[in-house]
């Protein structure tokens, strides 16, 4: 391809012109903020890629495209990735989605790429509802109409020359993944018909019509086009795919990123729909202007004053990247080519092209104008630190926001300003005005706001509610950016109420008896307030105290109140809640807000009910079975589990490693422990001779990459299935055939029955073993509709005196999700052997 010789040529070229400091050994350190800036300039090409789960990006290509090219690239995620599991922590579904969302997003930062996702809030339709196998399954679940007008609004706004789905639409591949390809090759004609949501139309979007639509394929026999995406970029100091995985590490809860050699590689793609005539090339870019100088060339011949000017506009956009590394020359030119652009626009709006061309050209001309003024911003030395005095906001609340900016450059910068924007509703007063910023001066600007008392609380999926625009001139070009306050700026409760246990199980076998409900109440207001506290159950329950009143001297404070509740001796079968209530000032809260942070994205809030879910079933459990679980940090069985009444002790790396293993009946793992645990690792033999001993060992289900050893870490040959897409069982009410009815795992301490089968959420395994030594007994079967069943979702062996038990069913979601078949279906799992 011709324009990527030339760009991978022009890096060299460029990292030969930065500029060397005392010796020759030692080269100046590139600017890397200022080369992103810059490098957009040179093309007018918008990227696509669209994908379904957050991870889905193909990063070592999209970093090619962004940083490689300075194209401009995006990718379009549908969900948040709710239904996932968590590698640094034990948040799940909402929460989990929010900690994958941030992770995109971060990720998308290092490779130049601006994340999307269709999902907009936590209740939303598009949710990660787990694995699927068809995109029929996933539709009926999203909804076909809602998810499609979503994707083809975000084409008509977005505005790509170039489509990518990330997958091929076959039977390999996760139904949601098959389910944007789907819709992302139908929206490429829909994007362009006005009969298509027309509505949209009304509201001020235009119909759009890409250019080209590409797929991923696995070779170059199949391909239109193969890319060499491998080239060393001296900038950032590695390749690409290098580039690409430093973004893949950012998606810590999934355990993505790797540590890959500097090497060629080449991505192969399939030209699967064009609108534009492509000469018969098999590039890329075949047919799609790239810069403004081809851009002229789509002008009619009676625009040759509009043609010159386009071709002009280029070589001062192109100008700009070759002031590249002298921040002060890179300023001044992108001022210079700022005013053109803007000429040019005004220009084009009453030049009368025709309506497609007008639109393509006005849509490039404003992409150009933002990237100039990053451009502009990032070079003029302006250095800006935005500050709210509380992160944390109550609605009614008063508070102060500081911004400070110094022009650290060479220039003068008249009518410098920093306007802050709040949403609609809220005050923000200041007495600053615009003022001229020589070198090495400053000014802060405080800003008094009102939140309102109707004031949306916060949400993660929202744009931030505070942000400043920053704007000066130069010359006569006025330049504008937007920036982000320090931290996450939210609005919450004036108290936040977390219950403890999360979920309560009551045994309908027990009898009566006490559960003891500890609320901590955390305090969000400034300064001192009091909260009367209560905690409402169901009918007939006996609740201890009736209320409570907590008092607090400053903001973040916690205090914790203990109720007792009882609930009826005819307790049905059934589900239950018991919610907490805060009276604050004579208003009433009963919110949860679960505060999500990590080093790699920050802090972030999760607001929902301040409940209990309780559910009240028979589970009988022997008297004297003593458990040691060791837990993998990714579920909350032991938990669940001591909360159900059984007798649960939390193994330690001392236990393990020194401790008296025989005092237990049973000990169980959590899942994937053998990936979190290093010392279950170390002393996995010390578990093997536990069972041989007499021991009974339940291990949950494990990925073949967790540290899993198909032959010596299960007693006899265990070898987990993969790909994971053909060893699963997504269908949660998949029919379950018990191959042993008679068996004990059946039959004690709980009769199992169809009935343990029924309400199982996202799915009934995974991950099911491929290959056992004959010496596995199995027990249940199921499959997804049309597919053979698996019989490996239970399988136990006979070991010297005890007995190895390996179970890939996805109990911990029914347990954490108050299914009372999961709690009867691995207690007996445990109690294996006692009786």
């Amino acid at each position: 391809m011709k324009k990527v010789l030339i760009s991978l040529l022009s890096l060299v070229f460029v990292f030969s012109l930065v500029p060397f400091t005392g010796s020759a050994k030692e080269p100046q350190k590139p600017n890397v903020e200022l080369w992103n800036a810059v490098k957009p300039l040179e093309t007018t090409v918008t990227f696509l890629n669209s994908g379904a789960h957050p991870d889905d990006e193909r990063s070592d290509f999209l970093a090619y495209l962004s940083r490689g090219l300075g194209v401009k690239t995006s990718s379009l995620i549908a969900n948040r990735g709710e239904g996932g599991q968590n590698e640094i922590g034990n948040e799940l579904d909402n929460a989990l989605g929010i900690i994958r969302s941030r992770e995109m997003i971060e990720a998308a930062k290092i490779t130049g790429v601006k994340a999307y996702h269709l999902s907009e809030t936590t209740s939303d339709p598009i949710y990660d509802f787990g694995f699927s196998k068809t995109a029929e399954e996933t539709l009926a679940k999203w909804g076909e109409d809602l998810t499609y007008e979503r994707v083809i609004r975000f084409i008509r706004t977005y505005q790509p020359d170039i489509l990518m789905p990330s997958f091929q639409d076959d039977d390999t591949q996760h139904g949601h993944h098959r389910t944007m390809t789907i819709l992302s090759e139908r929206a490429f004609k829909d994007a362009a018909d006005p009969k298509i949501f027309p509505q949209q139309l009304k509201q001020g979007l235009s119909v759009w019509q890409v250019k080209k639509l590409y797929l991923p394929v696995s070779t170059k026999e199949q391909a239109t086009t193969s890319i060499e995406i491998g080239a060393f970029d001296p900038i950032y100091g590695m390749t690409y795919p290098q580039l690409g995985e430093q973004s893949r590490y950012m998606h810590k809860s999934q355990g993505m990123g790797s540590d890959i050699p500097a090497a060629p590689r080449q991505v192969h793609l399939e030209l699967k729909q064009t609108a534009v005539d492509t000469q018969g090339k098999s590039d890329l870019f075949a047919g799609v202007p790239y810069n403004f100088t081809e851009w002229s060339a789509k002008l009619p011949s009676s625009a040759s004053k509009l043609r010159t000017e386009f071709i002009n506009v280029q070589r001062n956009l192109n100008a700009v990247v070759a002031a590249y590394p002298d921040e002060h020359h890179v300023f001044t030119t992108s001022q210079t080519a700022l005013s053109d652009v803007r000429s040019l626009t005004a220009q084009i709006k009453k030049a009368r092209l025709g309506t497609e061309l007008e639109n393509d050209l006005l849509h490039k001309l404003s992409l150009k104008e933002e990237q100039l003024q990053t451009a502009s911003f990032v070079s003029s030395g302006l250095d800006v630190k935005a500050k709210a005095a509380s992160t944390i906001l109550t609605k009614g609340q008063q508070t102060n926001v500081t911004v400070t900016v110094k022009n650290t450059g060479k220039q003068s910068l008249k009518n410098v300003a920093a306007t802050l924007d709040v949403p609609k509703g809220w005050k923000a007063k200041t007495k600053s005005k615009t003022i001229t910023l020589a070198p090495n001066q400053s000014t802060t600007i405080t800003y008094e706001i009102d939140v309102p008392k109707d004031a949306d609380y916060y949400h993660a999926y929202n744009k931030p509610a505070l942000t400043t625009n920053i704007s000066y001139e130069f010359g006569n070009t006025q330049t504008t950016v937007t920036e982000e306050l320090e931290g996450t700026v939210a609005v919450l409760p004036d108290v936040s109420l977390t219950l403890s246990p999360e979920d309560i199980v009551v045994n309908t076998a027990d009898g009566q008896k006490e559960i003891p409900v500890t609320v901590t109440v955390k305090n969000y207001r400034d300064g001192k307030t009091s909260a009367n506290i209560a905690l409402h159950t169901p009918k007939d329950w006996k609740i201890s105290p009736s209320e409570s009143t907590v008092s607090f001297t400053k903001k973040s404070e916690e205090k914790q109140v203990k109720f007792t509740v009882t609930p009826p001796k005819t307790i049905q079968d059934g589900e239950y809640t018991l919610a907490a209530q805060a009276t604050v000032n004579g208003k009433t809260f009963n919110s949860t807000i679960q505060e999500i942070s990590y080093d790699h994205i920050g802090t972030f809030y999760y607001q929902y009910p301040a409940a209990i879910n309780t559910v009240a079933f028979e589970l009988l459990k022997p008297a004297s079975l003593k458990v040691g679980y060791i837990e993998s940090g990714f579920d909350k069985v032991a938990d669940y589990l001591s909360n159900a009444g059984l007798n649960i002790t939390k193994l330690t790396a001392t236990d393990l490693a020194s401790g008296d293993l025989s005092q237990y009946d049973t000990i169980v793992t959590g899942i994937r422990a053998y990936l979190s645990r290093e010392d279950l690792k170390a002393n996995n033999a010390r578990l093997l001779q536990y069972v041989e001993n007499g021991g009974h060992l339940v291990v949950q289900y494990h990925k073949p990459g967790d540290g899993w050893d198909e032959k010596t870490t299960a007693p006899y040959p265990l070898t987990i299935g993969n790909p994971s897409i053909k060893w699963r069982v997504t269908d949660e009410k998949a029919a379950v055939n018990i191959l042993q009815p008679d068996s004990t795992l059946f039959n004690y301490p709980n009769k199992i029955t169809t009935k343990d089968w029924d309400n199982w959420v996202q799915e009934r395994g995974l991950y099911f073993p491929m290959k056992w030594d004959p010496r596995f007994e199995t027990f249940i079967s199921m499959a997804d509709p049309n597919e053979e069943p698996f019989d490996s979702g239970i399988l136990m062996a006979n070991y010297g005196k005890g007995t190895y038990l390996y179970t890939n069913l996805v109990l911990y979601r029914q347990i954490q999700s108050q299914v009372p078949g999961g709690y009867r279906i691995l207690t007996n799992m445990i109690s294996y052997g006692a009786e």
